[in-house]
């Protein structure tokens, strides 16, 4: 049975994507059809690296042929990913970064840096490209996370203005103000200093071409977030709290700021962290020691997504102080590094979701 390279196609609108509910050719997934024979072969470009169900969409490609075209045809599906992104391709600050992703909590200590910076590399080990900016002025704790204290950004020339080149660290691209300054020096700065000091981290630096850019938001809800609300085109936030209630009183709070008019920025979703207490010695028992599922009953009452539980262990905190994070260095106990690989899978596929089903994210403002 002789068969086109339409035949394949048409074959191909059977197989939907089940996150973006709608078929792979409608979503411009497909491309590079050959047939030769009974031997057919064609790419699927998904919205992330990290998309959990490729085998899935893979294996119903394959059945798909099989049932539309001839049941006897040797299919070769080539996997690829392409992260996609609402922002304007016009803008002028940062054009060339696909989605960025503020991660806040409202209040500090409930470990937003360490979440902030796990969640980067998580991305990035999963193919994507990923910048890391440290907007918390007053208290940054990225470069000893990262292991990567003392360094200095370099600064290019470029047609007679200077720009910073960040630093790199693990794989991602990272800018704080704590590779700028003494770290025994406090900043002690008036609004308008930090302001342009932000300003500088997404202006005057050379990010590159980028998949997610991760902020790490400082506590509260501040000038500093309306700054990067109204500077930058945001995809979305993810808001990080541990199971008790003084901490989901400040996450909600931080939610409602995302919220409000003047900011109107997506949630993408909300992560539990030290979310139970797991010895290493007994990797299969919980201790609810912040109390039991708070975050996640918290993504219930506002109908958001539950982007995962991190759990309470001497590992994370260790790598948080050697400069060895987690994600990358937690393989000796898996529990963690899979829980925050989940957390990085849970994003990618919620930020590709609200970019099919949503309109263009905000313009960017002038910031004055």
């Amino acid at each position: 049975m002789s068969f086109s390279t339409n035949d394949v196609l048409n074959a191909l609108r059977h197989v939907n994507d089940p996150d973006l509910h709608k078929d792979l050719v409608t979503l411009n997934m497909i491309s590079n059809i050959e047939v030769s024979g009974n031997k057919v072969s064609f790419k699927v470009t998904l919205t992330t690296p990290a998309c959990p169900l490729k085998e899935k969409i893979k294996k119903d490609c394959v059945e798909a042929v099989h049932q539309y075209v001839s049941k006897d045809a040797e299919v070769h599906v080539e996997m690829d990913a392409s992260v996609t992104s609402l922002r304007d391709t016009g803008v002028h600050i940062l054009p060339n970064v696909k989605n960025i992703i503020c991660v806040a909590s409202g209040k500090g200590g409930v470990g937003k840096s360490t979440v902030a910076v796990n969640l980067a590399l998580s991305l990035a080990k999963q193919g994507a490209a990923v910048g890391l900016i440290d907007a918390d002025i007053y208290g940054p704790s990225i470069p000893m996370m990262l292991g990567i204290r003392g360094k200095r950004p370099e600064v290019r020339l470029i047609k007679d203005k200077h720009f910073i080149q960040p630093v790199e660290a693990e794989g991602i691209k990272v800018l704080s103000i704590g590779l700028l300054v003494d770290e025994r020096q406090a900043i002690v700065w008036r609004g308008p200093m930090v302001t342009s000091a932000l300003r500088q981290f997404v202006t005057d630096c050379l990010w590159g071409k980028l998949d997610y850019l991760v902020v790490d938001m400082p506590p509260g809800t501040g000038d500093i977030h309306i700054t990067v609300a109204q500077t930058l085109s945001v995809t979305g936030a993810v808001i990080v709290t541990t199971p008790q209630e003084v901490a989901l009183a400040d996450a909600r709070k931080a939610m409602a700021m995302f919220r409000a008019d003047n900011i109107n920025i997506p949630i993408i979703g909300i992560v539990e962290n030290m979310a139970y207490f797991t010895p290493a010695e007994l990797p299969e028992n919980k201790y609810y020691i912040f109390g039991k599922d708070g975050g996640k009953k918290m993504a219930e009452e506002y109908e958001v997504p539950f982007l995962g539980q991190i759990p309470l262990v001497q590992g994370i905190r260790e790598g948080g102080d050697n400069g060895k994070p987690a994600s990358v260095y937690g393989r000796d106990n898996q529990i963690v590094a899979e829980a925050f690989d989940q957390v990085a899978i849970n994003v990618a596929r919620q930020v590709a979701i609200k970019n099919a089903n949503f309109g263009p994210a905000k313009a960017e403002a002038v910031l004055s």
